[in-house]
């Protein structure tokens, strides 16, 4: 088995140790991992099992020293070595007994990595051995004999880094447009970016990625994991690798893979890196969320490999089965889950939390499987000690905290449930958007919620519209492109039988499978992707688009790219729907342009000053919906009209905050309707902003009382301008 390592590669070790002869202190026992002071460095390691540790110092050639680790404070062990300083190599052998029956795993015959680790020296070296037991033998039972180093080697790293009074952009969630995206993926074939950038922390920082975002208009740019990850080894025996990088090793260490300094042999350069790209993005004015993995780790359950936890102290780390600690609970799908019972463990993740924001300068998190993060025995309980400590927490509670609300295990799903302090991935959203879109009836009422922040979901618990993500597409599943092009999921590169993937993606062709020269039904599927585009944006909540759905990126029916290292995933910035980013910049722009479009606060439904509703719901002849309307099978469009005078709060003076009196049209309809304008409080005349059929339409104006065209699924939205 063979692998590609971009990064600095870590060298093999020799078996032939020697003892460590230079001076040594006590030193401290917090904080925990290496950490360099200006004239030596402190490692400290928790093990709370362990009979021994030994630090082990690598050289350029893979030479190895040990030092000898005698001190013990409350279950750490620490050493203070002068002249140890940024770029040395090293690892842990931790001894203690080796009983799987008993959920105990060490083996000093095992080099692991530091779990507090700032930088790795390389990646995974499967090829030089990474398990703790012996392979083609008795299953787990037996520890390995030979020597395993294939775990890649931490390194020592100075932090200092001239942030140039960097400003965190501090944007309210109401008014945030946030863009997920994949740091290689979103530049490794952009053509103006210097190729020895692409695909890396300082490709995002260029100029002309920077510029692209900007004009975009979106406040915020969600990075799937940079923490650095393993390459799963069925994928290298195919010749794939873990491309998502939902597979975390090292939960201070951002990913080599994504360096360019790293490239070029700087050790620990990617910690450097991903400052100057944080602070190019605040100077754009673009705040940094991180796609952070504490749910699982790479190791995988009783047959999986030891880098790290496993060695040091598999039951700190790891949720056993109580009945059979050789096991392990998996509510994630991935062969283990994360101990956040056992407070090192829940240490190490607010350690890892609070250092990626006051050292490297992140503004938020997104909690992948964050229900497993929840949970206390098996249940999911929102008063866990994770969500505790987080809601006390000085900084880490004051960062975005979003949540995927959901994990594999049973009552996992948790859409809603969330703490006051979380905003979740609204998956309903989603799951009733594409549905609509698609032509399933009887789902008024569902969209109704979903247009106006869903309060059946957030309004009860104290929360506000904006803790409701809205997003239609996201890294898992079809691209927007792909929503309106296939009908089933084409997988087939993923070398898994077709068998990986949803099937449930409430997609819909338009009439063919896949790309087509028929010019009606590329037209559908261009009007298809403006009509979800414009509801993302247009719904109350905060919006999330997934970055290439601006202008139109095909993954060719893949809904499960995990493993797609290639142009599959790559954003293909040669070939882009030119009209369809344009419309998407405009309806950025309205949304940011209008308040009544990103409300912080929920519809009251009360009258505004003695006449109509903050809200009105009206049907395509201009009355308003009935209860029938709202349950009908048949309902498949509605208007939407927003009282400007109703928004019920105060602008940054302290006055009250006023928008245009909007009206939101949408049908999924197969024939065309006449839509009634309403005469509704001051507005004698509507001017048209947006129409997903015609980007040359706005500007019309249209009395009020008369009917217009609104062509089968599309969209359109009007504005009356406030007397007053």
């Amino acid at each position: 088995m063979t692998k590609t390592d971009l990064s600095a590669p870590t060298p093999p070790a020799t078996p032939a140790a020697v003892p460590y002869t230079g001076r040594q202190l006590p030193g401290r026992s917090y904080p925990l991992g290496s950490i360099w002071d200006g004239q030596g460095t402190n490692f400290a390691l928790y093990s709370e099992n362990a009979r021994k540790v030994t630090l082990c110092l690598f050289d350029e050639q893979g030479r190895e020293t040990q030092v000898q680790m005698p001190e013990q404070t409350a279950f750490i062990w620490h050493v203070y070595l002068p002249q140890i300083g940024p770029g040395q190599r090293y690892g842990y052998r931790v001894d203690g007994e080796y009983a799987p029956e008993r959920g105990l795993r060490f083996n000093p015959q095992v080099v692991l990595s530091d779990p507090y680790a700032r930088a790795l020296a390389g990646t995974e070296q499967f090829d030089q051995g990474v398990f703790g037991y012996q392979m083609g033998g008795n299953e787990d039972f037996d520890p390995a004999t030979e020597p395993q180093h294939g775990a890649p080697l931490a390194v020592v790293v100075d932090n200092a880094f001239d942030w140039q009074g960097d400003h965190r952009p501090n944007i309210p969630l109401h008014q945030s447009v946030i863009y997920e995206a994949h740091v290689k993926g979103l530049t490794m074939l952009h053509p103006d970016v210097p190729e020895e950038l692409r695909g890396t922390y300082a490709g995002i920082a260029t100029e002309p990625v920077l510029q692209y975002l900007k004009t975009l208009g979106i406040t915020t740019i969600e990075l799937m994991p940079v923490h650095q990850h393993v390459d799963d080894p069925f994928l290298l025996d195919k010749g794939l690798t873990n491309y998502w990088g939902y597979s975390s090793l090292a939960y201070f260490a951002p990913d080599v893979r994504y360096s360019a300094y790293a490239r070029r042999g700087e050790l620990g350069g990617e910690v450097r890196e991903f400052k100057e790209m944080v602070r190019a993005l605040h100077r754009a004015g673009i705040e940094v969320i991180l796609d952070v993995v504490y749910n699982h780790t790479a190791e995988g359950n009783h047959l999986g490999p030891t880098f790290s936890f496993k060695g040091i102290d598999n039951p700190t780390y790891y949720r056993l089965v109580q009945d059979n600690p050789r096991f392990y609970f998996d509510y994630t799908g991935t062969g283990n889950s994360l101990n956040v019972r056992h407070p090192q463990t829940l240490q190490l993740i607010m350690d890892s939390l609070r250092y990626w924001i006051s050292e490297m300068h992140v503004d938020g998190f997104r909690f992948d499987l964050a229900s497993t993060l929840a949970r206390g025995l098996h249940e999911v309980d929102q008063l866990s000690s994770f969500f505790t400590i987080i809601h006390q927490d000085p900084t880490i509670g004051q960062a975005k905290l979003i949540a995927e609300p959901w994990d594999v295990g049973e009552g996992g799903y948790q859409v809603g449930n969330f703490p006051v302090q979380w905003a979740e991935w609204n998956g309903i959203y989603r799951d009733d958007m594409r549905a609509f879109w698609k032509g399933e009836g009887g789902l008024a009422s569902e969209i109704g919620y979903r247009l106006t922040g869903s309060s059946d979901l957030y309004q009860s618990d104290g929360r506000k519209p904006y803790a409701s993500i809205n997003f239609v597409t996201a890294h898992d599943g079809f691209t927007l492109r792909d929503t309106v092009m296939y009908n089933d999921k084409h997988n087939e590169a993923n070398q898994e039988g077709n068998q990986d993937g949803h099937n449930d993606n409430r997609s819909w062709n338009c009439g063919v499978e896949g790309p087509t020269d028929d010019p009606d039904i590329n037209a559908l599927r261009a009007r298809q992707q403006r009509n979800i585009l414009a509801t993302l944006m247009l719904s109350q909540g905060t919006p999330m688009l997934l970055g290439g759905d601006e202008f139109g990126r095909t993954q060719q029916g893949n809904n499960n790219a995990y493993c797609q290292d290639n142009e599959i995933s790559w954003f293909d910035w040669e070939n882009q729907d030119q009209g369809l980013l344009e419309f998407t910049r405009r309806l950025i722009r309205l949304r940011r342009e209008h308040p009544g479009l990103h409300r912080r606060k929920f519809f009251s439904g009360r009258p505004i000053r003695g006449q109509v509703s903050d809200i009105l719901w009206l049907r395509h002849d201009g009355e308003m919906m009935t209860d029938q309307d709202w349950s009908s099978a048949q309902t498949q469009s509605l208007a939407m009209f927003l009282d400007g005078n109703g928004l019920n709060d105060l602008d940054a003076e302290g006055q009250p905050l006023r928008d245009d009196h909007l009206l939101l049209m949408l049908s999924a309809s197969h024939v065309d309707l006449d839509f009634t304008l309403p005469k509704i409080t001051e507005c004698d005349q509507w001017e048209l902003l947006l129409d997903t059929t015609d980007d040359n339409a706005a500007g019309t104006r249209v009395q009020a009382g008369s009917a217009v065209n609104l062509t089968a699924r599309s969209v359109q939205l009007y504005r009356c301008p406030r007397r007053n």
